[in-house]
């Protein structure tokens, strides 16, 4: 058998019909004019369109079967392409059946010329791409599914890394809320995050958090409005959190057969669809974080994939839900504990009772409340501190007090009373009650943490303000005692004057122990000393009045100086708060016009003689009292004082400062101390000290004047009290003596200035107790003159004659008496000496 020949037509048992051929072929066949109309059509494309031959033929052209589209494609695309390359294959048109639907094909066409080159014929194969658009239908879905699903993994992948990166509840809540947006192409999201008690679920603010699509009529919530919404709550997110469940919702007709309130929720938001999805670790027995809420403005259908994602940011989003709380809760005891140890520190570092409270209510306004007082059970009338507002209602406020106070136990706002958010702390103190701390919080803080920080800052406010009230407590009794030890009265005499001044420190701080004496130890001695005891308060306010009385007992006519140091090193062996005290003392006898002094420990007396430059007394010094090192050998020294001689004794506290060295501190005092050689005594040290040490100053000052001979003249300013007359004419009285005024004489001008001072504080300064009376007495070798200066508004009640005696009783004992009235009252008296020719 030979091989067959595959180049021969292979022969069928059949002869094959041309003709039916072109009528039944698997594809349309059709011939058109160049202008499109259709000349020659087979049965396969009339079978496909339902068209009848008769309709076709000669009757419509080929872009009539064309849709829209397509014949605009067939004018601008197909026709020229056509004409200029003479065929087009595989161009995809739409066309329109007998019966209006549409039938995908695939058009292949060939353009026959004649000789000429002139179109002639147009010959065109249709191929129905039904089933191919169908299955390009399915790729193109499965390729934009794809896609979308891609886009949403790159978005979770983006969501993820952000969660990731975000270190508080808050950055992750933004972070989570945009996820809907990007992933979904959500209108509208919102997220809720549980609170600390679990009792409500907080709104995330929309200022912290992605804002909705512009398209969203309502920044509310879809379904539940922005609020914070009670864990109790029947509403759509409380119930789905309660659930732990997915849950998508397609329509509000479906949202309003399980949630009462959603669906007209979603109607006014303008929401065709939404998806509640809580917010949990993926953890069995999970209580969930959170709740995160989208919606859609168009219908929308979740698919499976899409349902997965979801599911996959709810887990995602609940773990970066408890990274945050886990940091901000970490953050926040820190800051607690900043605060706590901030405000310790100010209570601290603020002494006084009414200056801490203050600082306390300052303290916790603005930052932990918005309105905070502080009643403190103190004194007759309460100590009463506020800061912010407005304050709750007062009588409610008040019953709230009482029954802390009364209970010592704390009461909290109750979510659901009146009471404004107000809590009531009692501040105790060693098992008592020293008062009350009120104080609205903000919603924030009204959680199991916060009242345990709270209840801490109630304790430590508590005990600092006990302490402040102890401290001013003993601050007082020991001001008393230092101001009674010091309130002793100067020996005068008319060979010397003393002046004296105690200057407390500026700073609120505890009472020191510096202090001055002077006492006469026989009619011809007089002991003057100033000491400075070790430490503060009550303890050294004792200790000073010990030594003092110490130093009176163990003077006396035959001891001197040294002497009476070596037995006061004896003496603080049995006081051991004593040790280290300083002490300089000085006996000066007035006949003699001599000082033997000794120091232990002191600054050297400063010795200013009238004709010669003020100088320091470096001689006799020893370590001080009861010193177990350093010159503990105690001696003395003498100097002669002119008369008009001033020696000045001082503590540690006017001369030494931190920015300076003791040497310049004593240069500074030595060259301002000459510089008021002239000045007259009263008032002397006190203007000093105001000098030297000024208002703002952190040591307690003592000075002590001493200056031999009596003055040249007289001055003296007084208060507007009728009690220091006396002091004033004691005075007076050993002045006028020091001068060897005649007792007539004397006796004269203490009366006339007596009266004229008591006219100035009775009419003069009738409605001033601050008033300022000035006397100045002079003496020559034939006149005594006294002025009396007020500058008050002299005011005389009707009836009252008792001014007129007064002056009238002035004009029979002075020899000559004037009034100048021109700024406040001057009387200046004069009266002749005895035996003055």
């Amino acid at each position: 058998m030979s091989e067959w020949d595959v180049t021969q037509d292979l022969r069928v048992p059949w002869e094959e019909d041309p003709g039916e051929l072109y009528e039944h072929a698997p594809c349309g066949y059709l011939s058109t004019l160049p202008d499109g109309t259709i000349v020659k059509v087979n049965g396969t494309f009339l079978a496909w369109t339902g068209y009848d031959r008769a309709e076709l033929i000669g009757r419509r052209r080929f872009r009539d079967l064309l849709s829209s589209g397509g014949q605009i494609y067939h004018e601008t695309h197909y026709a020229p392409l056509l004409r200029m390359q003479d065929d087009v294959h595989e161009v995809a048109f739409d066309l329109i059946r007998a019966d209006g639907e549409r039938l995908p094909a695939l058009i292949n066409s060939v353009l026959s010329r004649d000789p000429a080159g002139n179109p002639r014929l147009i010959r065109t194969t249709v191929f129905n791409a039904t089933e191919r658009r169908g299955y390009e239908r399915e790729l193109l879905h499965a390729r934009r599914t794809a896609e979308a699903s891609e886009r949403r993994i790159k978005v979770l992948q983006e969501i993820v890394a952000e969660l990731s990166a975000a270190a508080t509840e808050l950055e992750v809540a933004v972070a989570v809320v945009r996820a809907p947006q990007l992933a979904f192409e959500a209108t509208s999201s919102s997220i809720w995050v549980i609170d600390e008690n679990r009792e409500r679920l907080v709104a995330v603010p929309q200022s912290a958090a992605a804002p909705p699509s512009p398209t969203a009529p309502d920044p509310a919530d879809p379904a539940t409005g922005r609020d914070d919404i009670p864990l109790t709550s029947g509403r759509a997110v409380a119930e789905v959190f309660r659930r732990g469940e997915l849950q998508v919702i397609g329509s509000p007709e479906e949202a309003g057969k399980e949630f009462g309130e959603l669906a007209e929720t979603m109607r006014q938001a303008g929401h065709s669809a939404i998806v509640l999805l809580p917010l949990t670790a993926g953890l069995a027995g999970d209580d969930g974080r959170g709740m995160l809420v989208f919606g859609f403005a168009e219908p929308r259908e979740l698919s499976d994939s899409e349902l997965r994602v979801v599911r996959v940011l709810g887990q995602q989003a609940g773990q970066a839900l408890d990274r945050g709380r886990l940091y901000d809760q970490a953050r926040r005891d820190e800051e607690r504990a900043t605060f706590l140890a901030e405000t310790t520190r100010v209570l601290d570092e603020t002494p006084r009772l009414t200056a801490r409270t203050k600082a306390l209510v300052e303290r916790l306004v603005p930052e932990i409340a918005d309105w905070a007082t502080v009643r403190l059970q103190v004194g007759p009338n309460g100590l009463l501190a506020n800061a912010g507002g407005p304050a709750p209602e007062p009588q409610r406020l008040a019953r709230r007090i009482s029954e802390v106070t009364l209970s010592a136990e704390p009461q909290w706002p109750d979510p659901a009373g009146p009471d404004q958010g107000c809590a009531v702390l009692p501040l105790t103190a060693r098992g008592r009650v020293l008062g009350t701390l009120a104080l609205r919080l903000p919603v924030a803080r009204r959680t199991a943490t916060e009242i345990a920080f709270l209840t801490d800052l109630a304790d430590r406010a508590g005990l600092a303000l006990e302490n402040a009230r102890l401290y001013e407590q003993e601050r007082a009794i020991a001001r008393t005692l230092q101001r009674n030890l010091l309130a002793g009265h100067m020996p005068r005499d008319s060979r010397f004057v003393v002046e004296t001044h105690y200057h407390a420190a500026a700073q609120d701080l505890e009472v020191g122990g510096d202090w001055f004496d002077a006492f006469m130890i026989t009619p011809d001695k007089l002991a003057i000393a100033v000491g400075d005891v070790v430490g503060r308060g009550i303890e050294a306010a004792t200790t000073m009045g010990q030594l003092r009385s110490a130093i009176r007992a163990l003077a006396s006519a035959e001891a001197g100086p040294a002497k009476v140091l070596r037995k006061l090193d004896r003496f603080v062996e049995r006081v051991e708060t004593a040790r280290m005290a300083t002490v300089a003392y000085a006996e000066v006898d007035l006949h003699a016009g001599t000082m033997t002094y000794a120091c232990a420990g002191h600054l050297p007396p400063l010795l200013h003689e009238p004709a010669s430059p003020a100088r320091y007394l470096l001689g006799a010094r020893s370590a001080p009292l009861g010193s177990r090192a350093g010159r503990r050998d105690r001696h003395e020294e003498t100097v002669r004082l002119p008369a008009g001689s001033r020696v000045l004794l001082y503590t540690d506290g006017l001369v030494e400062r931190r920015d300076r060295t003791i040497d310049r501190g004593l240069d500074l005092m030595a060259r301002e101390w000459a510089r008021r050689r002239e000045l007259p005594m009263p008032g002397l040290t006190a203007g000093f000290a105001d000098l030297m040490v000024g208002r703002e100053h952190s040591d307690d000052v003592c000075l002590l004047c001493f200056m031999i001979g009596a003055e040249d003249k007289l001055e003296r300013t007084i208060g507007a009290d009728p009690v220091q007359i006396a002091l004033l004419r004691a005075d007076l009285r050993g002045w006028l003596e020091s001068r060897e005024v005649d007792r007539e004489c004397a006796q004269a001008v203490l009366l006339a200035c007596s009266e004229a001072v008591a006219n100035a504080i009775e009419h003069g300064y009738r409605d001033d107790p601050f008033g300022k009376v000035e006397v100045v007495a002079s003496v020559s070798d034939t006149t005594v003159e006294v002025r009396v200066a007020d500058k008050g508004e002299w005011r005389v009640a009707q009836g009252d004659v008792a001014r007129g005696r007064g002056l009238q009783l002035i004009r029979q004992v002075m020899d000559h008496v004037s009034f100048d009235r021109s700024a406040g009252t001057v009387v200046t008296m004069r009266r002749s000496r005895k035996g003055a020719s």
